[in-house]
């Protein structure tokens, strides 16, 4: 039987809306349906995360069981309205020269996006013709170490670049691991940026080596929390903030408050559990966005 499509209004646009009862996250039951609402709910804080930066999503058309793949170029079907720019593919494996993105600037993207099965949504650290605004570093717990362990090397690393006058925010990968997200300036070059990313870990490293690697060998990793740097990259992309991920569960990349990352490195809340879409809903309707500071720029880092 055909796919039964809904043409619906959003924002001005019409989009046609198909499979609306396919579940994609199978151990949930958790549909397209719903993960077309879950988008439409978070996008006021989702949407200034992902303005003007070329988008790199992740879809799984078969849900999260089934297969994936990369999507950077806008596929052949985008809509006009949708906003694309067309930007150098530097190491393409597909030998393009330039890949067309596609920028999610306002919710009708963001729906239709989410009606493809774009689960996950990632960005660089940089809007598209800028130097990086935003430094990240993605903490990656070894087994056994987990997210207690990034936890702990969360607060160590909050309080190295409170020293340099550097603020951090965390939010969980949706995965296993962290992200500590640091708004800068935007004038340095993102060999800057990575370069002093680099420098704080190998710091970390030398104080703190039974818990802390910084080199990206996978058999240093085991029981250690491996900061990567490498996120700084300019050819590299982190998940975005309230970003679906691929799980068993529909998690979310979730931003933490510091009270949250203290009593985890405590072990005083679970440190698998994962937030999901439901309640990260929940948490932005009582707290609102705990990432809005990233908006608002940051110091230049030293060199």
């Amino acid at each position: 039987m055909p796919a039964e499509r809904f043409r619906v209004e959003v924002e001005g646009r019409t989009l046609e809306l198909s499979n609306l009862d396919k579940v994609l996250y199978p151990a949930a039951g958790f549909t397209k349906g719903e993960v077309i609402d879950y988008y439409t709910r978070i996008a006021p804080v989702l949407l200034p995360h992902l303005q003007d930066r070329a988008l790199t999503r992740i879809r799984y058309p078969n849900g999260v069981d089934g297969g994936s793949f990369f999507e950077k170029n806008a596929p052949a079907a985008t809509p006009g309205w949708v906003r694309t720019e067309t930007l150098p593919a530097p190491g393409s494996s597909k030998g393009r020269e330039t890949i067309d993105y596609v920028v999610a600037d306002d919710l009708p993207t963001v729906v239709w996006l989410a009606n493809l099965a774009a689960l996950e949504l990632h960005t660089p650290q940089w809007k598209i013709g800028e130097h990086p605004d935003m430094m990240v570093v993605d903490l990656d717990p070894g087994a056994p170490a987990a997210l207690k362990q990034c936890c702990q090397v969360a607060l160590l690393m909050r309080d190295r670049l409170a020293e340099d006058g550097i603020e951090s925010y965390p939010k969980t990968s949706g995965k296993k691991g962290m992200q500590l997200c640091c708004p800068i300036a935007g004038t340095q070059d993102s060999d800057v940026v990575s370069g002093y990313a680099k420098r704080i870990a190998q710091d970390l490293e030398k104080a703190h080596p039974k818990l802390i690697v910084s080199k990206m060998a996978k058999n240093l990793r085991p029981g250690k929390v491996f900061i990567d740097w490498s996120q700084n990259n300019a050819a590299k992309t982190t998940v975005a903030p309230y970003s679906l991920r691929a799980q068993s569960v529909p998690s979310v990349s979730t931003p933490l408050t510091w009270d949250e990352v203290e009593a985890g490195a405590a072990g005083k809340r679970p440190s698998t559990k994962p937030y999901t879409a439901s309640e990260v809903l929940k948490r932005v309707e009582k707290s609102g966005d705990l990432l809005a500071p990233l908006l608002d720029g940051g110091p230049e880092l030293p060199v």
